[in-house]
Order: structure tokens, then sequence, then C-alpha cells
């Protein structure tokens, strides 16, 4: 049965309120009511009217009314000189003077920040009149106003007043406007697996429709005939998908064989759709897969914590996850409710929910982090009270990462923490403490951050490695990045662990025993063979001198290994949803080894670009790629985008011979597959951040780079197979360890449809 789902409670949101008001007494203020459809579709054009209605005080002349929304939206940006084009607005009054009106994407506070003022002038309004405002107004040839990306339960219109001109705006007591925003047609559909289980071991099997912003979407249903490669106790022949809210679990599914299963649907017209591969094999521990890193409404972002922790467990199909506010925003009213929230949704061996949040620093003093608690019931450390007006707990608060991570050492709950990038990058010179600080967050919708990780090498921080979404839409575990600031698909972490609870995910997290992609879920089996043996130490011996120790002569992800010989041989196994293109056997920075899936008798007409990198590490990273390639002497006979997550964005085959773009990276990568219609083709590369020409013939299985400045901004070209590419790749390798410091042992694997994935290092050393 579809949940239902309300607006954010005013009393969760944390937000800056004026305290010097014209008095307490609602009715001064007047009131407003919206006129428009309740329910709407994502990127429909639509047309709303606020109607306010003055109060006791009147609105005097220059003072203003505002409609806020919340920062975090790609609804069409308002516009009120265009009556022709989308997103027109008009007001008049029903008094004297006249209306100004006046739009801001930052114009108001944070989460309200973009405005829409309307001043009054030469005038001023007797109490009971009337201003009317039509939000996309089409009498004059304009669509409407165009709706946001993503599904929204409450898509708030705030009213705010100024009646005495003061500059101060109050909002309007009681005041929750709001629309709901829904999923559209459906684009695709998607059978989703885990990745490692056990014989006998209970998983489920998770099916999607999507709209083409990555919504589920009502507007899929299915009858799917069902096979699979291998036996499955409880996988129905037959499935009849057409859930009212876009998705289906099917729960208590078993293989009792050892092997790989994939799941095909198939639908009445032909349609396959196929899952990823699940390994059924006799271990000592399983893949659970989780995003640990988003927000909703009560602070930042949209949606409620009740919609996000149920997007988690039935649309994203996650075995665990987390919520991390800002933390500056989180009055006590929500921190409470959180922790009930989490301890209710936490179900042991299903479901894994840890209480926690974001410590938001600036920079300077330490930047962004995650602190995850073991339970409820912790206290909460906040960088400040910017938007908390109760300061009734100000002296818990910790202004630097120091002092956050003594105050987490003194709380009774155990915690630990992850450093990441997003608005704020996390500051990972300004002081580390390993007892707490367990990994580095590589990949989220902000971007791909590989410097995170390796800027700790020299230093010798031995951090575990995790992708996440940071999504601030409600949508953890699926998180698209729509038409606003975010550039990449939100990131998924694997929690190689013997069981799905909290004990078993702190383990997870506390030895390093993780591995991150950019959104698939990918199987991975890294590990090493010692045959002179070594030490394994369970925590970190740099800082835990009496760490726990053991005598082995073989090690998986994220281990710290003191060997006593200089050398380990290196094995993997890799199998993926799509084709894999090459994996990088890495020591710290440098690529021991690159192994791709192809060799050069392989190479067909496929010709690859990719731009990829960013502006700089702080918050105004997305750098913008505009560019044209021009295929002389050739034709395009097939064209496929790569991480075109944007639709509006261009990135086009124009005519026979050519491409243009205009995209933003902001740390990941983006581009094409052209397949061409013969290989003595000139490729003429023309780009905002520098040009190239190259032979097609003369590309070989190593790709052509033009560095771009920046950080890590590059373009690439290179030559593939005209037949998708293989799934499976194992391989072994010996990688020699050096006698001083740290030799840390990862690999990063590219595949074929843009994604990308990195383990967690092994940590190896001798001194």
């Amino acid at each position: 049965m579809t949940k239902t789902f309300g607006p954010v409670a005013p009393e969760m949101i944390g937000e800056a309120r004026w305290t010097t008001t014209p008095g307490s007494d609602p009715a001064l203020y007047g009131k407003a009511s919206l006129e428009g459809p309740a329910v709407v579709e994502v990127r429909s054009f639509q047309t709303f009217r606020v109607r306010y209605t003055t109060g006791k005080l009147g609105l005097d002349d220059t003072g203003a009314i505002r409609i806020a929304f919340r920062n975090i939206s790609d609804a069409g940006f308002l516009q009120t000189t265009n009556r022709l084009a989308p997103n027109y607005v008009t007001a008049k009054s029903s008094g004297e003077g006249r209306l100004e009106l006046k739009y801001d994407r930052r114009g108001g506070q944070r989460p309200w920040g973009e405005t829409l003022t309307i001043f009054q002038q030469g005038g001023y309004l007797k109490p009971g009149e009337t201003i009317e405002i039509v939000i996309g107004d089409t009498s004059g040839g304009s669509p409407g106003v165009q709706m946001a990306t993503f599904a929204d339960i409450g898509r708030i219109f705030r009213v705010f007043t100024d009646v005495q001109a003061t500059g101060v705006f109050v909002p309007l007591p009681d005041n929750q406007m709001s629309i709901t925003v829904v999923g559209g047609p459906a684009h695709r559909h998607l059978a989703i697996l885990p990745t490692l289980r056990r014989p006998g071991e209970e998983f489920r099997l998770g099916i999607k429709a999507e709209d083409i912003w990555g919504n589920p979407t009502p507007q899929g249903a299915r009858i799917f005939h069902v096979s699979a490669t291998l036996p499955v106790d409880g996988l129905p022949d037959t499935i009849d998908f057409n859930p009212e809210d876009g998705a289906l679990v099917i729960e208590n599914l078993k293989c009792r064989d050892e092997g790989t299963l994939i799941v095909t649907l198939t639908d009445g017209s032909g349609d396959v759709i196929t899952s990823g591969p699940l390994v059924i094999r006799k271990t000592d521990e399983a893949h659970f897969w989780g995003d640990l890193h988003a927000q909703t409404g009560e602070t930042i972002g949209n949606n409620s914590m009740e919609y996000y922790l149920d997007f988690a467990r039935n649309k994203a199909f996650l075995d665990v996850t987390s919520h991390q506010a800002n933390d500056f925003q989180i009055n006590q009213t929500f921190w409470s409710h959180l922790n009930k929230l989490t301890a209710a949704a936490d179900e042991p061996g299903r479901f894994t929910v840890l209480p926690g949040y974001e410590w938001s620093g600036n920079t300077a003093v330490g930047g962004d982090h995650n602190v995850f608690y073991r339970q409820e019931g912790a206290q909460i450390y906040r960088c400040s009270h910017a938007l908390v007006p109760d300061r009734s707990d100000e002296a818990n608060d910790a202004h630097d990462l120091t002092t956050l991570y003594r105050k987490l050492h003194e709380e009774p709950t155990e915690a630990v923490m992850y450093a990441h990038v997003g608005g704020r990058y996390a500051n990972i010179f300004y002081d580390y403490d390993p007892s707490l600080q367990a990994a580095v967050e590589v990949h989220s919708a902000w971007g791909t951050f590989e410097w995170i990780l390796t800027d700790g090498f020299p230093l010798r921080r031995r951090a575990g490695l995790v992708c996440n979404s940071d999504d601030h839409k409600g949508r953890p575990g699926a998180s698209f990045p729509g038409a606003s600031v975010f550039g990449a698909y939100g990131g998924l972490t694997c929690f190689v662990t013997g069981e799905n609870t909290r004990h078993g995910i702190f383990d997870a997290i506390r030895r390093r025993h993780t591995y991150g992609t950019t959104g698939p879920r990918v199987f991975i089996d890294l590990a090493a063979r010692f045959p002179d043996g070594g030490a394994l130490y369970e925590r970190d011996p740099l800082t835990v001198p009496d760490a726990v120790r053991r005598r082995v002569t073989e090690c998986t992800i994220g281990d710290i290994v003191r060997l006593d010989g200089n050398k380990a041989t290196i094995s993997l196994d890799i199998r993926a949803p799509v084709g894999i293109v090459s994996v990088e056997l890495r020591a710290g920075t440098d690529v021991l080894l690159t192994q791709r899936t192809y060799t050069e008798r392989d190479l067909g007409k496929r010709v690859r670009l990719l731009w990829s990198g960013a502006e700089y590490r702080g918050r105004g990273r997305n750098t913008h790629w505009r560019g044209r390639a021009d295929f002389q002497r050739g034709r395009i006979d097939r064209f496929a985008p790569i991480n075109r997550l944007n639709p509006e964005m261009p990135l086009t085959q124009v005519g026979s011979s050519s491409v243009i773009w205009s995209c933003v990276t902001t740390g990941n990568m983006m581009g094409f597959d052209a397949w061409l219609s013969n290989e003595e083709t000139t490729l003429a590369i023309t780009t905002s951040l520098g040009d190239t020409s190259l032979e097609f013939a003369g590309l070989g299985v190593a790709p052509h780079v033009m560095e771009a400045g920046g950080l890590a901004r590059k373009l690439t070209v290179q030559r593939l197979p005209d037949a998708p590419l293989p799934r499976e790749l194992t391989l072994e390798a010996d990688v020699v360890v050096a006698d001083e410091g740290d030799t840390p042992v990862w690999i990063c694997v590219t595949l074929e449809d843009g994604n990308q994935a990195w383990t967690s290092p092994i940590y190896f050393h001798r001194d």
C-alpha cells in the first residue's frame, strides 16, 4: 500500500527569525491564499495565483510582501519582463499606487533563499485591500511557470510581509501553502539486486519505474515474465508491476546453490530489463549497499524525513542509510524527532539506520564532516547555532574540528566520522583523529574528489573510501542532479561485513571494509596474499599503540598490514552490470597496472570523447565545457551520450558528422561515443578550454589526453571495440612494498556507461 506523506512541519525547520517585529497579533500582517492545481507533474508548466489581503496595519508606502521558495530547486527562474517567455510573473492590487516586482535567486535567508518581492510604491494599501500575484501568467503568451525536475511532497509558497517599510520581513503565521510535484511518464525500468550473499541467505529484488529525471513514477505499469540464471526460492514466474508509487520489492528470496545470479524481466512488447550480478558464495561476509549522506526539508533540502527513510528502503532498495543535515540548522525539535525515526526504522538484518548529522564547520576550521552514532540519545555538537534560535544548548557547540573530536571522545555514545566535499570541503590538514575519522567521501552529487583520499597518503592517513549522494531532495540512494547546481549522480557505498546490523556496519566502517561507486552496484573482491606473513591490525597502530593484531598471510579491502617481506600478490574479481573499460591497480598515486577488457586487435570504429575535472576545490568548482567535434571525411552511424544526466543540457549530434555540447563537470566525467562509418576520419575538436586534432586511425588502446588546467581537468579521446565490452574481469599482480612509509594499494574501475568504482586501500607497510 502506498504511504502518504505531508509537507515538513514548520516547527521542525531550522531558520532565523526577527525578534523585533511590529507586534505579536497575527491580524497585523494579513493573510494569503493560493489558487492553482494541487498536484502537478515534474517539468510541467503551470499557473498559480497568490492573493494577499492586508491586515490591521495595511501596507505602507515602500512596504512590501515577499513570496519565498526553498534554495534547493531547479524550477524555472521567475521573470517579470517578457510576457511571451516561460516563468512570467505579474501583480496587481485593489488599492492605490503601483507595484514593483523584484526576483532574486538568493534574495532571502536559508532555507528560503529564492524570493519574489512585491514593493508598494506611490501610495499605501488600507486594511482589507488585496494584492494578487500571478506566477506563470499565460495571458500574454507565456506557457506558464516550469516545475522542478524532482518529486516534492510539499513545494511551499512562503509569504512574508514588511507592512511598515522597515526592511524586516515577517512570515505570515501558520503559512504552509504548498503543492505536490509528482513524477512524469516512465522512461526506464530497473531491476536491482545486491552483489554478494551466502547460500540460503535472504535477499530481495527491487523493481522501479523512473521518469526521465529519475523520479519513481506510477506511469510504468507492465506485466513481466521472469527468468533467472540460478534457481531462486520465492521468485515468481510473472510479476504484475503496477505500484502506485512506482516501486516494488519482492522479499525473502533465496538461492541455495553457489554461482552468479542475474534476473531478467521481459514484458509483452519484448523489452528486456536485466539486473546486475548477485554472487552467491560460501563466505564469512556479504555485501550491503548504503547511502549515508543526504538531507531533507527540515533543513536546506526538500521532502520530509519520513519520506526520506521510505525512499531509501523502498525506492532506492538500500540496505543501510543515515540522515546528515547541516548541524547549524538542526533545532532541538527536529533532533529529537530524527532520533525517534531512526530508532523506529532500524530493522536489524534488513535495514540499518544510523542516527547522525553533518558537522558543517567552515573549511578554515576543519570543513564538512559526517558524524554517525551507533545508537540514539547522543548530543549534537554543532559548529554554531547560525539558524537555531534556541541557545539553551549552546555550550555543546564545537566551533572547530579539534573541539569536535574532544567532545565526541567525551560523548558516551560511540561515533565514527567521514570527511567529505560539499559546498565546504573537509580540511584534512587542519586536524586528524583516526580513532574517529574512519573514511573520506570521494564521490557525491557534488562531483568526484579522489584528491581528498590521495592528499592523506604522504601524511600516512589510513582512511577508508566511501561514496554517497549528499542529496538535498529526499532521495538517498538514487539521486539525480536534475537541472540544478549538482553535477553528478549520487554515489553508493558497499559495506563488506558479516551482518546488516549497526554492529556489522560500524565494524565495516572502522576496519575500512568498504568500496564506493558513482551509482551502480558492482561486485568487487580485492584480496592480497603474502607467503612471508605479516601482522594485521584491527585499528591504526600509529595512533592506537596497543591495537589488536594477528598473524596473517592474506588480507582484504581496507586492512592495515605490516609485512615481514616486501611483496604481496594482489588478486581482483569484478562483475559489473555493464561493460568494463579498464581497471587501474594503484599504489598511492602511482598507477602500477592498467588492465582493459580488450586489446588492439579488438578495436573498432567506436570513438569515445570524455571531458572531466573541476575549477578548484571550493564551492565554485563547476567547470563549463562548451565544444564541438567535427568528424572530417567521416560520418556518424550511431551516437550515444555518456553521463548526460540533465536531458536539457546540450549534448547533441548535429548533421551526419558533428557533435556539439554545453555541459558542466564538477570533478566527474561526461561525453559521448560515436560509431564512425570509416577509419579515414580526422577528429577536429574545439572546446572552451582548448583544442585538439588527431587522426582516428592513429588511435590505439591508450587514450589521447588533452590537459585543460584547473583541478584534474582534461579531455580524453579513445578508441573502443564496436560491440559491448565484457562485464567481468579478473587480474593478479605483484606489488612491491616500500621499506619506509605506507604503500596504499587500491583500484579504480571505469565502466562503459561512464560510471566508476574505487576500493578502500590496503595499507601495507614494513616500518
